[in-house]
């Protein structure tokens, strides 16, 4: 150990995860739901996505959404978790410098990819109950897709730029308390007096989560009053239970991850510490296409349809 702290900036090559190992009980008990989870996700997701490419009924600007979000929850799910599995049963797995902060730049840009889409989604519910007559020609199919690739665009710049093109220093520590390259973790690992740990922090407790966050809670501060406005009660309450789905993810999503990220950060890793990246990585991916699916009429119905094609046949 006091090798490690003379040598302050030794360089790393790898890093050891710990993980659950040495807890077999646990370690099988987290292979098979962590499995689970994935499959249901991917699965889940990716027939969704299909279902509302093929059905021209749901080429609406709030599938069109959608299907970005599942996508995007596909690709956060299997940037960490396919190689979770592999190494689940091996105690102290390594990971290489090089893999270890491509895992964390991936599923950095994809999860503020994802806060900044769910606030796109909250606007492009505003303008479908405030202004309903203009809402085709305002939320265009060239519109949302300026919109999408500007949310992938921008994100990679705020996230993805700042880990290449700043160079971060461990001083020799090399043991990460977690079963993945988590960004926190990761921070904790890094020397004071380098900037990435401030400026990643800054970007994540600024750009990420309270700025899109906001912009939610007011739009749905205008939300509200524009729904009790509408007269007819099946319209009002079609527009209540799409919110309603919307908010539903927005908390779930939000909530978990401003506790994870906003919370004063203690220098060493607890286990909550991975419980609660576990629920914000795995969990709440699944859940979105299920609290989707179950509250849509209409992907319910196509997918209803889809399944009893294939009975009968």
């Amino acid at each position: 150990m006091d090798g490690l702290q003379t040598t302050n900036y030794s360089e790393v090559t790898e890093f050891i995860l710990v993980g659950f190992s040495q807890k077999p009980r646990v370690q099988a008990a987290f292979f098979t739901g962590l499995l689970c989870l994935y499959l249901e996700t991917f699965l889940g997701n990716s027939l969704i996505v299909i279902v509302i490419q093929r059905d021209s009924h749901l080429h609406t600007p709030m599938c069109f959404f959608l299907s970005n979000l599942f996508f995007l929850d596909n690709c956060y799910s299997t940037s960490w978790e396919p190689y979770v599995l592999a190494y689940c049963f091996k105690d102290f797995p390594t990971i290489t410098y090089t893999s270890c902060y491509a895992q964390m730049t991936t599923s950095l840009f994809l999860g503020m990819t994802e806060c900044l889409l769910l606030a796109v989604m909250t606007y492009d519910r505003f303008i479908a109950i405030s202004n309903p007559l203009c809402y085709n020609v305002i939320m265009s199919n060239q519109v949302c897709s300026q919109i999408a690739v500007g949310t992938w665009v921008s994100n990679f710049f705020i996230s993805v730029m700042p880990v290449i093109t700043i160079p971060a220093h461990h001083c020799g520590h090399s043991i990460i308390n977690h079963v993945m390259c988590e960004i926190q973790t990761l921070l904790k690992l890094v020397c004071s007096d380098t900037p990435m740990s401030l400026i990643l922090g800054l970007v994540i407790s600024t750009f990420t989560l309270p700025l899109p966050f906001t912009f939610i809670l007011i739009s749905y501060i205008r939300i509200v009053p524009a729904v009790l406005r509408i007269y007819s009660m099946e319209a009002r309450l079609k527009a209540f239970s799409t919110c309603g789905s919307h908010l539903t993810v927005v908390t779930i999503f939000y909530g978990t991850a401003i506790y994870m990220y906003l919370k004063p950060q203690s220098k060493e890793s607890q286990d909550q510490d991975k419980v609660i990246s576990i629920f914000y990585g795995a969990v709440t991916p699944m859940l979105n296409s299920f609290i989707y699916t179950l509250r849509n009429k209409d992907v319910k119905g196509v997918l209803r349809k889809l399944i009893g094609g294939k009975e009968k046949s």
